[in-house]
C-alpha cells in the first residue's frame, strides 16, 4: 500500500520529532539545554530523562493519527502515513514543544457523512484515551513536594522572593478535566500550581495532549470537529461553522483595541485590524459587504466591551490559528453524495466528542506575564 520510501520518510520524521519533543523537554521539565552551561547544560542523563515527557507526547499524537488512519484504511479511503512537523527554537532561545503536531493527507475520495464522521472522531477518541491514561498515572505518582527544589534549587532559600518584575512568567491555563483529575487522583500536598506542571513530564504532556484534543475538535470547517458536526448537523454544518467562527475570533481578539491606548496608536492599529478580521473571512462565501461589515461590527463589538469592562481580555494567541482556519484551511465542509443519517450508536459517539472537547478546551492555554 505504502513504498518503502513513504515508510522511510514518515518514520524519519516521527524520530526526528521525538528527538526535537526530547530537546523540548529537556528546556521546560529540568531547565536544561545542549547550549545551556554548567548546571543548564543537557547531559546524557537528562537527555533520557526528558524522555519521559516526549515519548507520552508524540506517543498520544501518534495514537490519534493512527485512529484516522486505520478507520480511513477499513473504509477503504486513501491516506498517507502521519506526517510529524518536527521543531526545536531552542538554538536561537525560543521555547518550543518540540513539534507542530501531526496530520494525515486524504488521498481518496470521502463518499458518505458516516465515512467522514468515524475518520474524523476517530482520532480525537483515540488519543484522548491515552491521554487520560497518561494524566491519571502522572496525577497518582507526583514525586515528593521538595521535587520542585532539584529544578529550582533558589526556592530553598529562605530569602529568595521572586524574581522580579522583568522575568517573563509563564504558567499554563486550566481546563475542567485537568482540574476535575487532579481534584480526583492528586495528593493535594503534592500538586504543583500550574505555573510548576511544565517540571512535571506526564502532567504536562497530558496537558498538551489535551490542548491539541480540543484544538482539532473546534466545530470549524474541516477539523476533526467540523467533521463530527458535519455528520450530526449537515445542513447546518456552515452555519455554525461561521457563527463559532466568529465567536472564536471575537474573543481572541478582545483587548488588541481599546480606549485606554495613545490614539497615535489607535491611528494605526484600527484600520490594520480591521483588514486582518476581514482576511480571516476570505475563504467564505459571503459577499465582499457583508465580511466588511463582519470586520466592522466586530472591531467595534471589542472596542465597546474594552470600553466598557477594560480588564476583560481576549486570548491574542489564538488569532493566528483563526487567520490559519479561515485564510488557508476555509470554513466549509466537503460535499458528499451519500447523505444518509447517522446511526444512534454513531450520534452519542458525536456528543461525546462535544463533551471531550468542553472538558479540554482551556480559552487560555499558555499564560505570559
Amino acid at each position: 500500500m505504502y513504498s518503502t520510501k513513504e515508510y522511510l520518510k514518515h518514520i524519519g520524521l516521527f524520530l526526528l520529532t521525538i528527538l526535537t519533543a526530547t530537546l523540548a523537554g529537556g528546556e521546560w521539565v529540568y531547565g536544561k539545554s545542549i547550549i545551556g552551561v554548567d548546571e543548564s547544560a543537557l547531559t546524557w542523563e537528562y537527555f533520557f530523562k526528558s524522555m519521559s515527557f516526549s515519548i507520552p507526547f508524540i506517543g498520544i499524537l501518534l495514537i490519534h493519527e493512527l485512529g484516522h488512519l486505520f478507520t480511513s484504511i477499513y473504509h477503504k479511503v486513501k491516506s498517507s502515513l502521519p506526517y510529524f512537523i518536527p521543531v526545536w527554537l531552542g538554538f536561537i532561545g525560543i521555547p518550543s514543544i518540540g513539534t507542530f503536531g501531526a496530520i494525515i493527507r486524504m488521498k481518496g475520495f470521502v463518499n458518505s457523512r458516516k465515512k467522514f464522521f468515524d475518520i474524523g472522531v476517530a482520532g480525537p477518541l483515540a488519543g484522548f484515551a491515552i491521554a487520560l491514561g497518561v494524566l491519571i498515572y502522572g496525577f497518582t505518582n507526583l514525586p515528593t513536594s521538595d521535587y520542585i527544589y532539584s529544578v529550582h534549587p533558589e526556592y530553598a532559600d529562605p530569602n529568595f522572593e521572586g524574581y522580579g518584575e522583568d522575568v517573563l512568567e509563564f504558567e499554563l491555563g486550566n481546563n475542567l478535566l485537568f482540574n476535575l483529575l487532579s481534584e480526583l487522583f492528586a495528593d493535594p500536598e503534592r500538586m504543583p500550581d500550574m505555573g510548576e506542571v511544565i517540571h512535571y513530564p506526564f502532567l504536562f504532556a497530558g496537558y498538551l495532549a489535551l490542548f491539541f484534543t480540543a484544538l482539532n475538535l473546534l466545530p470549524i470547517g474541516q477539523l476533526d470537529g467540523g467533521h463530527v458536526i458535519f455528520g450530526l448537523f449537515p445542513k447546518y454544518h456552515y452555519p455554525i461553522s461561521l457563527v463559532f467562527f466568529t465567536a472564536f475570533l471575537g474573543y481572541a481578539g478582545l483587548g488588541m483595541i481599546s480606549p485606554i491606548m495613545p490614539l497615535e496608536d489607535l491611528v494605526i492599529r484600527i484600520p490594520l485590524y480591521i483588514g486582518f478580521i476581514y482576511i480571516c473571512y476570505s475563504r467564505t462565501d459571503l459577499s465582499q459587504k457583508t465580511k466588511l461589515t463582519l470586520a466592522l461590527t466586530i472591531a467595534a463589538v471589542q472596542y465597546a466591551i474594552a470600553f466598557l469592562k477594560p480588564e476583560w481580555e481576549g486570548y491574542q494567541g489564538w488569532l493566528l490559528f483563526a487567520f490559519f482556519l479561515g485564510r488557508m484551511a476555509g470554513l466549509k465542509h466537503p460535499e458528499v453524495s451519500g447523505n444518509r443519517p447517522l446511526d444512534t450508536k454513531r450520534k452519542l459517539i458525536g456528543w461525546l466528542a462535544i463533551l471531550i472537547f468542553a472538558l479540554c478546551f482551556s480559552p487560555r492555554p499558555f499564560i505570559f506575564s
